[in-house]
Order: structure tokens, then C-alpha cells, then sequence
């Protein structure tokens, strides 16, 4: 039986209406409405609690820690949702600094997730338009991790207070995106079952727009796969014919890779960089690894890449008398989001609108995209001008399919129905895995744009909870269009461990100098006030100085 909390407000939305020509179809759109009953509500409620979107916003860039080590993130969010009835079970799928926060019982289970993970080098002051590194060599949230746990905390409070209230039914799950910038963490929970059960999962991302999309979505799958090469020492001088030199393999492995780019389709991407190129040059290197990500459109173009890499791995072996063995550091499948729940998400996307930027919230974002500009740091900057006012339409795939990036929600996405809300807390112009992807980070742009990602979070739970017909046409479209002619078969195996060793020695090079920084929310009202930033800063007065 359909649930009828919700009707009322959810027929008021329904703004979109379909005209069906052959397979085409074609999207009419009303003006947006505004949010009544619980929508209201829980909307109101999440603009009253942005003093801690705030503060997990800011706590979270000042930890800047990197994946597989977000263990003062951990600390710090895991206390939040305990506090707040959360039942937390830590070090989930043999990941130490992962999670798993549970409320409520029954259906529907409804699973929000985002990532928390930093960029190396990437240390950056917020708030100011210009470079400044807090920690000179640290890592830092040179991509805007820190903001999305906000977004779906806030949000699923919200959500929580107004189920006890009513004595409404339905899970809510919280869980992290741990190491995402290595893509290594999200298949474990798929294949360990962390999502069986799940109705739906509600992902966020960082952005500076307001969208989400449906079916196959811009960017690339992968393979993350570490190959190590083992020889023999010798003196590089005295006699090195003794020697079989596990360096010479990986080198001769990155040159036949590098010539067969030539042959393979312009959509792929692959880059490698080398982790172990052996110890002194007069030593001949009895060790050598390298570390691959082989990206592609398709996942049977990944397994094919994948499998010519191989091959080469084992001639470069041969050729050079060392043997060879390899590791999957972690995998993305290609992503897919469920359609029903993105057009749902989309009339709260409109409903809830762009947040409200100040002048100085433009002035910050138009000294930062000329800062770029001049930097040569950006060429799409000289075309900008400030923060965005208006929402994005809803993306529906591209008749064309277009390489980038890849997320390992990909691997979600093909267990259970899924959609990625993007939220304004960045400012255009900025490069992703960049110190200028944290320049604004911590200050009143991202936590307003955290507050509107978690107004469109809450809302979109509501149409969950209270239209059962959502969840059917959800799975529906799951079952009948997007696996009906694919089945998911993850690319790594059930002996593949995570690869819970990844940047421990960065972060034990660098923690104890980020601690200095960490933010202390019952001492300062935001980051920016403990940092003594008065926003927006849009020149250096150190460069000042010196001329």
C-alpha cells in the first residue's frame, strides 16, 4: 500500500511532464514550486542547523588528511552520528579509518554517502585569492572532500527528527567515501555486501553548480593496479652483469605502454607513476614497481586495456630475466544513475535554487578566477565572472559518450539504485586535484553551498519515504533498462585486499605540523575567524612587502 504522507507535497512538485515520440523524449518544465509539508519543514530545519554544516565543513579542511588515514575525520563524524542515536560500526571491510552509521528500522533503507579523503600537496589557505600553503608540502582538500558529510549529516538529522516525531518507518545508513582519489574503497563494500538491502543510495559531490543526472554518465571506469618487479643486485660498476634490474623492467613496461597509446581508442586515459625505482644508482635495483590507472568508457574496454597491460607487464619481465607480480590498488566501475530518483532529486534542485552569494562571496570569486586567469592556471577563468545564480537543467546522457574522471560510486551504482547530487560549494575556474579546489573550502561559499546540497538531500529522502511507487520505479528502471543488457562483474577479486598502507607515510611526515591547524569550533566561530582571515582576501600582503 502506498504511503500517503508525502502525496500532497510530492503531486505539487510533479512540474516535469513527458511527451513520448517514438524514443524520444522530450522534458516540459513549469516554473518551480515551492516545498510544503515535511519537504518544508525538513528544508527549515537544515537552514537552522548550518552552524554544523559549518563546523564539519571547516574541521574537516583543517584535518586535510589523505585516503586510507581520515582517522581524525573518523573520530570526529563518528562521535556526531553516535550523539545523535546513530548506531556506528567502525573499520568496516577490513578498512581501519572506514564506517558504517545506522538509524531507524524498516523500509525504506535509504543510504547516504559521500567522500572524505585529500589531495597530496594540496595544503592551502581558505579564504585568500591567491597561493598560500598552510603546511608547505602537506596534502590538503585540494578537490572539497570536506564538504559532502556535511550535506548528508545535516541533511539525514533533519530527516531523523521528523521520523521520530511522526513515528514514520525507514533505515537511514551514513557512510564515507574512504580514498576515493585512489578509487579503493567503494567495490570492497559492494562486495561485501554493504549495500544488500539498500533501497537507495542519495551520493554528493562537490561542484560549483546545483545538478544531478541520470543513465551513463560523463567519464571513465578504471583499473587501479600496481605491478612490482623483482631481480637481482650487483654492483652498478664492479659487475653489473650480475645484476637483473627490476628498473629496466618497469622502464621497458612504460615504453611499450606509451607506443601502444597510438593504437588505442582516443576515449581511454592511463597514467603511471613510478613508486619504487630502487634504492642508489650504483646498486643495481633488485625492486622496481609501478602503479597504473588504466581508464576507459566501457567496462569491457577496461578489461581489454587491462589485459594488454598484462601482456606487456610479463614481456618487460622476460625481456629483462626479472619476474613480475601484481596488486589491485582499487577499481571504478563505469557509473550509471537511476533515473526516477534523479528526476525526483532535479524538482528539489529547483525548489530549493542557488544559494543566495553575497558581494563578498562574488568579489572572493572573481579575484580567485583572475588570479587564475593571470596565473595561467586556468584558461576558462578569463570567461568567468563570479559564483553561479542559476541551477543546471537535468543531464541526461550524451548522445556521444565523453572521457574524464572516473568515482568507484560507479560500483554502487550497479548494486543498487543510485544518483549523485553535485552542490555549489566550489567556485568555477579552479582545477580539481589542485590547491586551488581548496581556496574556498572553508569559507561562507562552501557552507552555503553545503546547506542547499542538504535541503535537496532531505527532500529527496522524503519523496523516498513517503512514495512507495519512487522505490518500485527506482528498481524497475534498475532491473529493466540498466542492467537489462549488462551485468556487473567488478574487477577485483575476492582476494584483493584494500590497500590500507596507501599514504601512511605522508601523513606521519605531516600530521603532527596539520595538528597545529586543526580547527576548534568551541574557541572560533569558523575557520577563517581561527585563522585570522578577514574574508574575502584578495591580495597578498606579504607580496605587497617584498616590492
Amino acid at each position: 500500500m502506498k504511503r500517503k504522507l508525502l502525496v500532497a507535497a510530492t503531486a505539487a512538485l510533479s512540474l516535469i511532464q513527458f511527451a513520448y515520440a517514438q524514443d524520444e523524449v522530450i522534458a516540459v518544465e513549469g516554473p518551480p514550486q515551492s516545498l510544503t509539508g515535511l519537504k518544508a519543514e525538513a528544508v527549515e530545519m537544515v537552514g537552522d542547523n548550518a552552524k554544523l554544516t559549518q563546523e564539519i565543513v571547516d574541521s574537516l579542511f583543517s584535518f586535510g588528511e589523505l585516503g586510507f588515514q581520515e582517522f581524525e575525520t573518523q573520530r570526529y563524524l563518528t562521535e556526531i552520528l553516535e550523539s545523535n542515536g546513530f548506531e556506528v560500526e567502525q573499520g568496516v571491510s577490513g578498512i581501519p579509518s572506514a564506517w558504517w552509521a545506522t538509524w531507524g528500522s524498516g523500509k525504506p533503507v535509504i543510504a547516504l554517502g559521500s567522500d572524505v579523503d585529500g589531495i597530496p600537496k594540496s595544503s592551502q589557505m581558505p579564504g585568500v585569492a591567491y597561493r598560500k600553503p598552510m603546511v608547505e608540502g602537506a596534502p590538503g582538500h585540494g578537490e572539497g572532500h570536506n564538504s559532502g558529510q556535511a550535506v548528508i549529516i545535516t541533511a539525514a538529522l533533519a530527516v531523523k527528527d521528523i521520523m521520530e516525531r511522526d513515528g514514520i518507518p525507514g533505515t537511514i545508513v551514513i557512510w564515507p567515501g574512504i580514498a576515493e582519489e585512489l578509487v579503493a574503497t567503494k567495490a570492497w563494500f559492494a562486495k561485501d555486501g554493504r549495500f544488500d538491502g539498500v533501497d537507495a543510495v542519495l551520493f554528493t559531490h562537490v561542484s560549483n553548480s546545483l545538478q544531478t543526472s541520470w543513465g551513463q554518465a560523463t567519464g571513465t571506469g578504471l583499473v587501479s593496479v600496481e605491478y612490482q618487479f623483482d631481480g637481482a643486485a650487483a654492483h652498478g660498476a664492479g659487475d653489473p652483469w650480475k645484476g637483473r634490474s627490476a628498473l629496466d623492467a618497469v622502464e621497458l613496461m612504460n615504453v611499450a605502454w606509451n607506443f601502444r597509446r597510438e593504437h588505442l581508442h582516443p576515449l581511454q586515459r592511463s597514467h603511471y607513476v613510478i613508486v619504487d625505482g630502487g634504492d642508489q644508482p650504483n646498486v643495481v635495483p633488485s625492486k622496481a614497481s609501478v602503479w597504473y590507472f588504466i581508464r576507459e568508457i566501457a567496462a569491457d574496454g577496461i578489461r581489454e586495456n587491462f589485459a594488454t597491460l598484462q601482456r606487456i607487464a610479463e614481456g618487460a619481465a622476460m625481456m629483462t630475466d626479472t619476474g613480475v607480480s601484481r596488486r589491485i590498488i582499487g577499481a571504478a566501475y563505469p557509473r550509471h544513475f537511476n533515473r526516477p530518483i534523479a528526476e525526483a532529486m532535479h524538482e528539489n534542485i529547483r525548489s530549493v535554487g542557488m544559494p543566495e552569494w553575497s558581494e563578498d562571496d562574488q568579489q572572493f570569486a572573481r579575484a580567485f578566477q583572475a588570479y587564475m586567469h593571470r596565473s595561467d592556471l586556468s584558461g576558462r577563468a578569463r570567461e568567468l565572472d563570479g559564483l553561479r545564480l542559476e541551477i543546471d537543467e537535468l543531464q541526461a546522457p550524451l548522445d556521444e559518450p565523453k572521457s574524464g574522471g572516473s568515482d568507484d560510486i560507479g560500483d554502487v551504482s550497479w548494486n543498487v539504485p543510485t544518483v549523485t547530487l553535485r552542490f555549489p560549494s566550489n567556485i568555477e575556474g579552479a582545477t580539481f586535484h589542485h590547491w586551488s579546489s581548496g581556496i574556498a573550502m572553508a569559507t561562507p561559499i562552501a557552507h552555503k553551498g553545503a546547506t542547499a546540497g542538504a535541503k535537496v538531500v532531505a527532500a529527496t529522502m522524503l519523496d523516498l519515504i513517503s512514495d512507495d511507487e519512487l522505490v518500485d520505479d527506482a528498481w524497475t528502471y534498475f532491473r529493466e533498462e540498466q542492467t537489462a543488457n549488462e551485468t556487473y562483474v567488478p574487477f577485483i577479486g575476492p582476494d584483493d585486499p584494500p590497500a590500507i598502507e596507501k599514504n601512511a607515510q605522508i601523513m606521519n611526515t605531516y600530521r603532527e605540523k596539520m595538528r597545529e591547524f586543526y580547527y576548534d569550533p568551541s574557541q572560533y566561530g569558523t575557520y577563517l575567524e581561527q585563522l585570522g582571515i578577514d574574508y574575502p582576501q584578495l591580495e597578498d600582503p606579504d607580496a605587497e612587502k617584498e616590492e
